[in-house]
């Protein structure tokens, strides 16, 4: 049975909001709990973005039962990967093992809050230096690293769980399903895209969880989840290769000002019927994905959300 999650989407909720809802969707059922890590939003009219690692300690205090995740943390700028490693150990250990590292490369409007954004090829030099950082570090091992990018003179992590932190690691073409592979613990996509997992595993990924996500807009007015969906998330279907490197929220409003209401409704289900929701998942779980998350769009609509997630969607999803 495929692991069904629910995003905690620090773009378009606050701190607390982000905790209730986390509490909300474990009562409800809800498998695991994914939470994205932002500096900014996409857009404005998004309204948020926490500094996620606090929300999820409140978060692994407050829950009990549900897997967590970071939906993915980049630790090649804003982040050191030697702090990203305590950071994920901390969590692990307030969450009695409960969290998984999952990590990306990143995009512009997150890390040049600290500096200048690398080029592609520099960027993906850094992210396998960080890996080869974070993985003795969450192991457990006192570790002395000189890189390219990165140096690490003397580090050992004290407080870990029992069990080290599983990484999953982001993947949209051959070279990183590789690394997914050899420094991974799993690997995370967000397109329902068979051939990723394919190269996953003739990288020697076979066997290891599959983490996907899934963005829909539930609500009682199709027409209303139309328009939330146009207002908070038409940068969406853009592809990782510009949404990796404009710097902001008003590049974003700028490179989608043409983009349709039904364009962006063509992509993610909106509305009320079950069904359709139920068959934008599906094409997770038949590209072989092992966990998927969902995104309900509009931060004041998760209460509802969640609500029918637990009485219509969740008893469908568990049928597939």
């Amino acid at each position: 049975m495929v692991s069904v999650g629910y995003t905690l989407m620090c773009e378009q909720a606050g701190p607390k909001q982000l905790v209730d809802h986390a509490v909300r969707a474990e009562a409800a059922g809800f498998d695991q709990l994914v939470m994205s890590d932002h500096y900014y939003p996409w857009l404005d009219s998004q309204g948020h973005s926490p500094y996620a690692w606090s929300v999820l300690g409140a978060v692994a205090h407050a829950t009990s039962r549900a897997e967590l995740m970071s939906f993915v943390t980049c630790p090649i700028r804003r982040y050191h990967p030697a702090v990203v490693a305590q950071k994920a150990s901390t969590i692990g250990a307030l969450s009695d093992g409960r969290f998984t590292l999952g990590l990306g490369a990143g995009e512009n409007l997150n890390e040049h809050v600290v500096g200048g954004w690398p080029h592609v090829q520099q960027r993906h030099e850094m992210f396998e230096e960080a890996l080869q950082i974070i993985r003795p570090l969450l192991n457990g091992e006192t570790l002395t690293f000189s890189g390219n990018h990165f140096d690490v003179p003397d580090a050992y992590v004290w407080d870990r769980p029992e069990r080290p932190v599983p990484m999953a690691i982001a993947a949209s073409g051959r070279q990183s399903a590789t690394l997914a592979a050899e420094y991974g613990n799993g690997l995370v996509s967000t397109e329902p895209d068979r051939h990723i997992i394919e190269m996953y595993d003739d990288a020697g990924g076979a066997g290891q969880p599959r983490y996907g996500q899934v963005a829909i807009c539930y609500g009682p007015d199709e027409a209303e989840c139309r328009k939330i969906v146009h207002d908070q998330f038409r940068w969406f279907g853009m592809g990782w290769k510009v949404n990796a490197d404009l710097p902001g929220p008003e590049s974003f409003a700028a490179a989608t000002q043409f983009v349709r209401e039904e364009d962006v409704a063509e992509g993610i289900s909106c509305g009320p019927d079950v069904e359709a929701h139920v068959e934008a998942f599906r094409k997770f779980v038949d590209a072989g994905f092992t966990h998927v998350a969902i995104i309900q769009v509009g931060g004041e609509t998760q209460p509802m959300f969640l609500d029918w997630a637990q009485e219509q969607l969740l008893p469908r999803l568990r049928e597939l």
